[in-house]
């Protein structure tokens, strides 16, 4: 799986670019507010090697799709993780999810931390990628993943993580 994900890495990185390097003046910043993704708009795509466009994170999250989501039972409680697409958030717009059948709702990505090397950094400060349930309650997820360039993706997901589709 790694070597896919490197595969994936070189083959959209633009020739040139330096990662961490500074972001040229040209490259799209995907709106990651809450109040910004009620009205979503297409990010222009163009490599960066920093992988804050949907046309860099895309290949990553079609190669890695059984790392979406997991379910983990802690403390008497299933807990539903979304580490995985928070971690590519920077080419995504929007994620909803729908939990067993119920319709889906806007999960807020964290901004993205473009003065960072990594834009894709998890800190502190933007809080924790999941949500608890009651214990054994979790049975099926759909996702749907709104790209920055507006295109989107529908998975559904058992409670083992694994596509069901």
């Amino acid at each position: 799986m790694i070597d896919v994900i490197l595969a994936i890495l070189a083959a959209t990185a633009q020739p040139g670019a330096q990662p961490g390097g500074p972001e040229p003046a040209a490259a799209p910043v995907a709106a990651q507010t809450a109040s910004a993704q009620t009205a979503l708009a297409a990010e222009p795509q163009q490599a960066t090697g920093r992988f804050t466009t949907a046309l860099e994170v895309k290949p990553i999250l079609a190669a890695t799709h059984g790392s979406w989501i997991h379910v983990r039972e802690f403390d008497g409680q299933d807990l539903l993780y979304v580490t995985h697409l928070w971690s590519w958030r920077c080419g995504l717009a929007q994620v909803k999810l729908g939990v067993n059948g119920n319709p889906p709702e806007i999960w807020p990505l964290p901004d993205c931390h473009l003065e960072e090397g990594f834009p894709n950094i998890i800190k502190d400060e933007d809080g924790m990628p999941y949500r608890s349930y009651p214990l054994g309650s979790l049975q099926q997820v759909a996702v749907e993943v709104t790209y920055d360039d507006l295109s989107t993706e529908t998975l559904v997901f058992g409670r083992n993580g694994q596509p069901l589709h």
